[in-house]
């Protein structure tokens, strides 16, 4: 009997998301005949209204499934999701294969699989309602988590790369390099998240922003006071007529006495992060090991001398 519940709940539960898939995917219909060829010819036909079989499969079945999660996501998330997606992805880097149409597909497919393992480990019940509920909440927000944690691991690493990255561009520019130039050699030369950041400076540059305007956009991205100390040094420095190379000299030996300093902060974190490793792990293996024989000889003494008693 539970197992014919389970199984109908199950088939209830794909009907009803494929239904729901395909009310949210539905569109208008597209035009046909003569129309469509008028449509091709005036080019405002879409790869929608293109002949379903000149589509790769991706996009005739997978696509529309994504659209239709992607809809559905987009209509459950409060005001002003796309725009802190968008800026978490400008802070992580912005990864190839990831936008926010697809972090949105990717938040609504996470949504109904969530609360389809609700209703399977709950049943159709109140317990299984809250767990429905549960578990699609904690798959719906778990690609902001994801990224929320790629954006800080990101921030770290230029944390650590940002003294070395000064170091070159000073070098280069005491050297007779002009600051874009060595702009570009870093961006060419080095690694990391400095590297992209750099390059799409001087990209912004070429499409006409001034070197103020692509370094605070690049100040935007990147959050970290260090950084935002370096970029209001070089704004400054470009507004006011001041020598790059004097500039980056000091920004460069300000760097070096901040990783100092962190370095420094981490060392004395360590005597407090290794206490509990040493309470819960370490220090009862080392009582086993000295008190234990001993303790196995006190109470052989005790209860042998009792029976001898």
């Amino acid at each position: 009997m539970t197992t014919a519940l389970i199984g109908a709940a199950l088939l209830a539960l794909a009907l009803l998301v494929l239904v729901l898939v395909l009310a949210i995917s539905l569109r208008p219909s597209e035009p046909t005949g003569v129309a469509r060829g008028l449509a091709l010819i005036e080019g405002t036909a879409s790869a929608q209204s293109a002949v379903r079989s000149e589509l790769p499969a991706s996009e005739r079945f997978v696509a529309p499934i994504i659209d239709g999660s992607r809809r559905l996501a987009t209509r459950l998330s409060p005001g002003g999701t796309v725009e802190r997606l968008a800026n978490g992805l400008d802070k992580a880097g912005n990864p190839a294969p990831w936008t926010v149409d697809r972090i949105m597909g990717v938040k609504g497919m996470l949504l109904l699989l969530g609360l389809a393992l609700g209703l399977l480990f709950g049943d159709i019940s109140v317990v299984g309602v809250l767990l429905a509920v549960f578990f699609g909440a904690a798959l719906f927000y778990l690609p902001d988590l994801l990224l929320y944690n790629a954006s800080l691991r990101r921030q770290e690493r230029t944390a650590k790369d940002l003294a070395d990255v000064l170091d070159v561009l000073t070098v280069c520019v005491e050297a007779g390099q002009g600051f874009d130039g060595a702009v570009l050699r870093v961006a060419r030369t080095t690694d990391g998240p400095l590297s992209g950041e750099f390059a799409r400076v001087l990209s912004e540059i070429q499409l006409g922003k001034t070197r103020g305007q692509a370094f605070s956009s690049m100040g935007e991205r990147v959050v970290l006071p260090e950084v935002k100390n370096f970029i209001s040094a070089i704004v400054q420095a470009d507004r006011l007529g001041i020598p790059i190379a004097k500039v980056l000299r000091e920004q460069t030996s300000a760097m070096r006495v901040v990783r100092r300093q962190k370095a420094e902060e981490q060392a004395q974190k360590i005597t407090v992060k290794i206490l509990f490793p040493l309470l819960l792990c370490i220090f009862p293996a080392m009582f086993v090991v000295i008190i234990g024989p001993g303790a196995i000889r006190m109470m052989e003494n005790i209860f042998g001398s009792g029976g001898a008693l």
